[in-house]
């Protein structure tokens, strides 16, 4: 897809800062133990999107924060991101070889390097939302911080959701369970990404807030959507990822469940409304309205 100008000088400095943000958090290589290091680094600081860390960033903006003031956020939920991706590429999990366009974390080092660096990560991620001292936050914003990454990551959001997505492997499941174990497994750290911008910003009492939580949500959902359609018809060599793995491992999907059109026009369907749900916010959540297309119109 075409992207904005400035929505693409925006994404850069995104890009720009939160791995600048997670180089200097991250032990160096020369740390030891240093093969654990080189894991944690080589997983976190690939080429990879960062669409969460980016929401982060567009909703504390739509808010008026500035950018230094959410680098600690970004960092934290981009370290969970990296270590979900660690674990899942696992073979007692989605047992995969190709993340990123290279091989994934156990390939590249073995099962127990990832599993440690997988559980590193997830620990650094609360260690930057604790010690960071950047962030434009009283002692009680920063634990609701903690609070709701903790949350997002947990057995009730991501970890959850992963649970659900094993479980219903080789099963059949209906359009309803399909959506509830993406609105955890895909769903929640991206609501978390958004809320953690608007707490960076000192929005735990925006009446707006709850505007932000529904784009979230829709935009989450559709971004599962859109990664199931490209499991279909994208290409490895772009998606930096296996095509075809969802239903070579007989997994459900919303092009499986209700067919490639339906799933397209779904997610179509769902930026929409999560447009709608930022009427009510000017010219500074134009990168959040960015974001939500971008998301359906991305090619991995």
């Amino acid at each position: 897809m075409t992207l904005d100008p400035g929505f693409q000088v925006f994404l850069g400095d995104c890009r720009v800062r939160v791995e600048r943000a997670l180089d200097h958090w991250l032990p160096t290589a020369a740390t030891t133990p240093t093969r654990l290091h080189e894991a944690m680094r080589y997983a976190t600081l690939g080429d990879g999107k960062r669409v969460r860390p980016t929401l982060v960033y567009a909703s504390g903006h739509a808010l008026g924060m500035r950018p230094e003031c959410l680098d600690a956020a970004a960092c934290a939920v981009e370290l969970i991101h990296a270590y979900s991706l660690v674990h899942d590429d696992l073979p007692a999990m989605d047992d995969d070889a190709l993340r990123r366009g290279r091989p994934t974390c156990h390939k590249a080092f073995d099962e127990a390097t990832a599993i440690l660096a997988g559980d590193a990560l997830q620990t650094l991620a609360f260690k930057v939302l604790c010690e960071d001292d950047q962030m434009c936050v009283d002692r009680a914003d920063r634990l609701r911080m903690i609070d709701e990454l903790a949350h997002a990551a947990g057995s009730r959001g991501m970890a959850g959701g992963q649970a659900l997505d094993m479980q219903a492997t080789g099963s059949e499941i209906d359009l309803a369970q399909l959506e509830s174990l993406h609105i955890h497994k895909t769903g929640a750290l991206i609501l978390a990404s958004v809320r953690l911008g608007a707490l960076a910003a000192g929005a735990a009492a925006e009446p707006r807030l709850a505007s932000l939580e529904r784009y979230a949500k829709c935009i989450g959902l559709a971004f599962q959507v859109h990664d199931d359609v490209l499991d279909v018809e994208g290409e490895t060599a772009v998606l930096g990822k296996t095509r075809g793995k969802d239903a070579a491992t007989h997994k459900a999907t919303y092009p499986g469940l209700i067919g490639l059109d339906a799933a397209r026009d779904m997610a179509r369907n769902l930026i929409d409304e999560a447009l709608e749900n930022l009427a009510a916010f000017d010219e500074k959540a134009d990168p959040l309205r960015q974001l939500a297309r971008y998301v359906v119109g991305r090619k991995r």
